[in-house]
């Protein structure tokens, strides 16, 4: 492992990054790094630029996919290389399409947990779906987080390693 790796790797965990974002960010750069095979010590602002047009033209990823590799390049040469450049115009990131939710009618979901069998199941996936409990928050859910008496259920720990609490209906 190079010493720039390492000491990537160092300043993600030192900012408490999660496992997963360390994972991601270090392939890109990687990946990035591959792409000219050379250090990304010695690569600069316009193989940067001639990067992120590689990727949308060539590539053809994702505009979330090209945000991943533009935020370990950013977190790369800001924080580890400590360079002093105008990131937003030296690096700008793409422009995310907003989506709206599909949103289930009050019949679509009756219709969905009429075909649950076991009552327990049920009522696992009407407490999820009543609450908006992701899928890690609905599977790390234990009976003490569930305050009947005040009408909430505590996630500890959810996205972002966040805790917050949500409406019990």
């Amino acid at each position: 492992m190079t010493s720039l790796r390492q000491r990537f790797i160092e300043d993600m965990q030192i900012r408490n990054l999660a496992v997963n974002t360390q994972e991601s960010y270090v392939l890109q750069v990687s990946l990035f790094a591959r792409h000219f095979q050379k250090s990304p010590e010695l690569l600069g602002p316009e193989q940067i630029r001639a990067y992120q047009v590689y990727l949308t033209n060539e590539k053809k990823l994702s505009t979330g996919s090209i945000v991943i590799a533009i935020s370990a390049l950013r977190f790369l040469y800001r924080v580890t290389l400590k360079k002093d450049w105008s990131f937003r115009d030296l690096i700008p990131a793409p422009k995310m399409p907003k989506r709206l939710p599909v949103i289930l009618s009050p019949e679509e979901v009756l219709q969905f947990l009429d075909c649950v069998r076991k009552r327990k199941h049920r009522a696992i996936l009407s407490t999820c779906y009543a609450a908006g409990l992701r899928i890690s928050e609905a599977i790390a859910l234990t009976p003490p987080a569930i305050d009947s008496k005040r009408m909430v259920i505590r996630i500890e720990q959810g996205k972002g390693k966040k805790d917050r609490y949500t409406m019990l209906s």
